[in-house]
Parts: C-alpha cells; structure tokens; sequence
C-alpha cells in the first residue's frame, strides 16, 4: 500500500483540474490582468470566472470576493480592518480561545493598541455556548470573529448566536468569520447568517497554496493594510497572482457536490472513530457531532511527535495539532482544559474526498502496533 495521508486539516493534494489551470496560467495565459492588451484582458477573465466561483458557492456578489494570499492575510485583513475603521464607535472586540493563530495574534496586536478583547472560553468537548456570545457583547464592541468550524477538533462555533447578541446589546459590530476549515465542505451562507466578512482559502480544498480571498459585504468599510496600484479595488492592491487565484477556481468548480460528499465523511469518520475506540489507550477529543472531517484523538500517553514520527515512517501522515503552531502544546485543547498527558500525546486526523476506509484501516493497525511498541512497560 502507498502512502496515507490524514492531514488535510493542514493542507490538501492539488487536484488535477487546478494544477492543470496553473499551468496554464504560467505557460499560455500568463499576462498580467492590469494590462490593457489582449494578454492582460484574457487573464483578468481567469480572475473574473474564479470570483465568479468562490462567490456562486457562497451565494454572494462577485464584487463581494477579494483575494489575499491565503487564509492568514484574510484574517489579518479582516480584523485588523475591521477593528481600525470602527475604533471611531469603541473600542471591545469579542473573539474565542480556539481561534487559529493569524486571528489570536492579531487579537494581541489590537490589545497593545488599545482595544479590550473578550476570549470566550470552552468546554470540555471545545465548544462555545450561545449564551457565552450574548453575555460578551455589549453597546462598545465594534467586532465579533469567530472561526466557523475549529481546525483542531472540529467543534462547530455558534454562529447564528452573534448577529442575535449584536442586536441585543444595539452594539455596533461586524461579524467577521473564519471559515477556512469549512468552505467547500458545508453549505455557508454570509448573507442568511448575517456575516460581514468572512476567510477562506485555497489549498484546503486541493487548490493550490498562497492563494485565498476575503467576502467584504457590500457596504462595508475596512481599513487596508497595504497602499499600492489600486488593485481588487485597493483593499488589497498589488498584482494580483493570477495562477493561483484561476487554480483557486478551478478547484472550486471540481469540488463535488456538498451533501453527497458530507454524508460520505460522516460515514467514513464514523467508522474511524469505532476502529479507534477498539485500539486501548485511545481517547477521542473531538466530540461526535464535530466536523466528520477532523477526528482529534489521544494515544495513550506516548509524546506526539513520537508517534507522528511512527506513522510517517510508515508513510501515514497525521498531524499533532495545527501546522501552524509547529512544537507547541494545542492552545485549543489546553483551553478545555484537558490533562496535559492527554494534550501531549493528541494527535489529528483530517481527511479528504480521497481518503477510504482502508486507509482508516492502515491508520488503525499501526496507531495500535505502535502504542504497543512505544509504550514504556512496568
């Protein structure tokens, strides 16, 4: 058997259908889409049809799409935005303790600057409570994020608590969301769930990295973080990476249809969580109505890294935590306050619409050898 790959949490394999259209881009198509001859026009349509089809998903306005490079400058882009244009009306921002780094960093960045920033904390399967959002909120905050789906265990954020609270305390907030673990795998909505900006990225849907875009509601001011020629209408100038943005598309138009597709991971998680649960020592972290696609276990106090190296010596590839915060304890299940043995032994399995129940086979065998093999006997 070839390798098994179970982080796409982290990222995903470029599908084909995207690596063909950048390629295309760099050989054929590679003017650029400022320029006013035919080469700049035919890739300004390239970046026209990917808009078109990021915003069709979303059931938004073409005009609505911005491309960044990727998830993080999204989420830089809408908070750090967001926060500026309206310091004007308060200065309190209400975010959670799960967020990813590129949300929680710039919450510190924001704090230095003045704003007073609300983390909401989780329980014990990593999930918010409604309440929680209506008891932060108050007349002075001026922006609410909240991640829609957590990249470490799955828990799904409540989303349709904010604009409710929002109205409730007659704050004048935006909503912004982090939805780069959930787009393209449930049916989202910015527009039924009252969202005023919302993060997405290419390569965890095999598309390719360095690419992603931010939704902007119509009528909503931010504040840039970069000065330049004017491009994606100056709240992100610079030339714009045409390859990737038309791959973006491209992956976009090859993903398949979502509740055919959500219904086989429910399937395929499931399984997994019972081969799981045979195997002693094994503790799942994510709770049972978390997002099929990540299943976040512990492996009965072996470090880690250890098993990760295990694995991957194996040719399976799991992940310890977010790619992003690489050598350090989960900030997400330290949050909910799990045991440190538990944190320090966590890993998580993320999968694709290419992952089948033979590779949850592989995955199980081995995690059951090497806990096996690498736990200290008395």
């Amino acid at each position: 058997m070839g390798e098994i790959y179970l982080d796409n949490s982290s990222t995903t394999m470029v599908c084909r259908e995207a690596a063909d259209k950048v390629m295309e881009m760099m050989t054929d198509n590679y003017g650029n889409p400022s320029s006013l001859h035919t080469k700049g026009f035919y890739a300004e349509q390239e970046l026209s049809a990917a808009r078109q089809e990021i915003a069709d998903l979303l059931g938004v306005l073409q005009e609505e799409i911005y491309f960044t490079s990727g998830g993080t400058e999204s989420n830089n882009l809408a908070v750090f935005g967001a926060a500026h244009a309206m310091r004007r009306r308060g200065n309190h921002i209400v975010t959670t303790m799960i967020e990813h780094p590129s949300v929680l960093n710039t919450m510190k960045q924001l704090e230095k600057e003045g704003f007073a920033v609300t983390y909401l904390k989780p329980d014990g399967s990593g999930k918010i409570r409604p309440e929680q959002v209506f008891r932060a909120v108050t007349p002075h905050t001026v922006l609410v994020s909240m991640m829609c789906v957590n990249n470490e265990v799955g828990t799904f954020l409540p989303l349709e608590a904010v604009p409710a609270a929002i109205a409730a305390a007659k704050a004048p907030a935006l909503f912004h969301v982090d939805a780069v673990q959930a787009f393209g795998k449930i049916p989202l909505k910015p527009g039924r769930l009252k969202i005023d900006l919302m993060s997405v990225s290419a390569h965890k849907i095999h598309g390719p990295k360095g690419v992603g875009a931010l939704y902007l509601r119509k009528g909503v001011h931010i504040v840039p973080r970069a000065y330049g020629g004017g491009q994606e209408k100056n709240i992100r100038p610079g030339t714009e990476s045409a390859p990737l943005i038309a791959g973006f598309g491209a992956a976009v138009r090859a993903l398949p249809e979502p509740g055919a597709q959500l219904e086989a991971m429910a399937r395929l998680s499931s399984y997994c969580r019972r081969r799981l649960l045979e195997i002693d020592g094994v503790t799942l972290n994510s709770p049972e109505d978390a997002l099929p696609y990540i299943v976040n276990l512990s492996a009965g106090g072996v470090r880690a890294e250890t098993m990760l190296h295990y694995l991957s010596a194996k040719e399976i590839y799991v992940s310890s935590g977010s790619a992003c915060s690489k050598g350090k304890a989960s900030h997400v299940l330290t949050a909910m306050g799990l045991p440190r043995d538990r944190i320090a032994s966590s890993l998580r399995l993320s999968f694709s619409r290419y992952n089948t129940r033979e590779d949850v086979d592989e995955l199980a065998d081995a995690l059951r050898e090497g806990l096996s093999s690498l736990t200290k006997k008395p």
